[in-house]
């Protein structure tokens, strides 16, 4: 038996009163991961996400977006994640447990342009966007101004230089663009902080007709803050076809309360570019060899793209096969790939509750459920 998951199904049983385990699906660790995931499901069949973070980090992290999801649930036409109650590990860790959001993780690459999908996802973007910034600051979400968006990239190519490790040519590239203050004015705007097409869980009215996509829901706020609104679309202009990016940035743009600046578009190319950097400062700083040898292979990837001297001075889009899994926050879409829980390991719970295993502490369950629709 997997002692992760009898743990997961523990803490669950005394996060939410009432619940109790039937089954438990651990999912199957992936490089980078912050969070340890299960799905639980209960004698009705109803079924909740527990995850515990594998360190302070992730637990911080975690913390973070708790307040946040409970002000957004009234303000977005989706769902996040609610917490419906916490667990703790006697370690200090907190179990986070919400029911699990119905909808498919969306594909970029399959996503058409015209009417339809594509303009929900730009709505829902814009969604975000359009939330009072006092709600972010309420949650003690962290806020950058445009200088300090630049700024903190630029950080980042001195780390990169600093290891040795980055291709010169894209550092040169990078702070050319960087330095390119006129691309970098624009209304610091609440933000998803790193929207990935398998965080937007979608259903579709008609099975066979992808444009009858709808956004249901939006999981993966470890990364949320005020700042450059073009990161919410970095993953979207690096896999998705012009028109689909098109479509979204129009049905964007016609729904946001303050019009975009016009080198949105242009930020959000640098940024993907940029988050390569980022996983692989991230993953060196965790030692993570595996994600770093995978951050080094999709720089050097990008770097023979962008590497010719004669290369326009605007930001060429990754290849969409070089995909590194952020040496970050895990994010829940694993639960989601092939529409059902990809498990490690499936549990059948037996009896009505689950004992204790050793190391856990029902006592440090949190019942106030931040984030239960209805209330913040």
């Amino acid at each position: 038996m997997n002692s992760d998951a009898l743990v997961l199904a523990a803490l669950a049983s005394a996060a939410v009163p009432g619940l109790r385990p039937a089954r438990v699906e651990l999912l199957a660790d992936r490089p980078g991961d912050r969070f340890t995931v299960a799905v639980v499901q209960d004698p009705e069949h109803r079924r909740w996400v527990a995850r515990l973070p594998v360190d302070a980090v992730a637990g911080g992290q975690q913390e973070g977006s708790v307040t946040l999801l409970g002000l957004l649930t009234r303000r977005v036409a989706f769902a996040v994640p609610a917490p419906k109650g916490f667990a703790a590990l006697r370690d200090g860790r907190r179990a986070m447990v919400y029911p699990l959001i119905n909808g498919s993780p969306l594909a970029f690459a399959g996503l058409p342009g015209g009417p339809g999908l594509a303009g929900e996802l730009g709505r829902a973007i814009a969604s975000v966007h359009n939330v009072d910034r006092r709600l972010f600051e309420e949650a003690a979400l962290p806020g950058y101004t445009a200088d300090e968006c630049r700024r903190r990239h630029l950080v980042n190519l001195d780390r990169g230089a600093a290891s040795g490790v980055v291709p010169v040519g894209l550092l040169a590239r990078w702070e050319r663009l960087l330095d390119d203050v006129s691309r970098w004015r624009f209304a610091p705007t609440p933000t998803h902080g790193r929207l990935e097409a398998a965080d937007v869980l979608v259903e579709f009215e008609a099975p066979d007709d992808i444009a009858s996509g709808r956004v249901r829901g939006v999981l993966g706020w470890e990364d949320a803050k005020v700042g450059d609104p073009a990161e919410d679309f970095a993953a979207l202009v690096s896999g998705a076809s012009t028109q689909a990016v098109d479509t979204v940035l129009e049905a964007y743009a016609m729904s946001r309360i303050e019009h975009p600046d016009p080198d949105i578009a242009w930020r959000a190319g640098l940024v993907a570019e940029l988050r390569l950097l980022e996983d692989f400062l991230v993953a060196t700083s965790a030692r993570d060899r595996q994600a770093t040898a995978a951050a080094t292979h999709a720089l050097r990837r990008l770097d023979v793209e962008v590497g010719d001297p004669d290369t326009p001075p605007a930001p060429v889009l990754p290849d969409p096969a070089v995909h590194v899994w952020p040496a970050g926050p895990t994010r829940d879409d694993r639960i989601y790939q092939g529409g059902s829980a990809a498990p490690a390991a499936a549990l059948e719970v037996t009896e009505p509750g689950v004992d204790d295993p050793s190391g856990t502490d029902p006592s440090g369950a949190d019942t106030d459920r931040p984030g239960e629709p209805g209330r913040g």
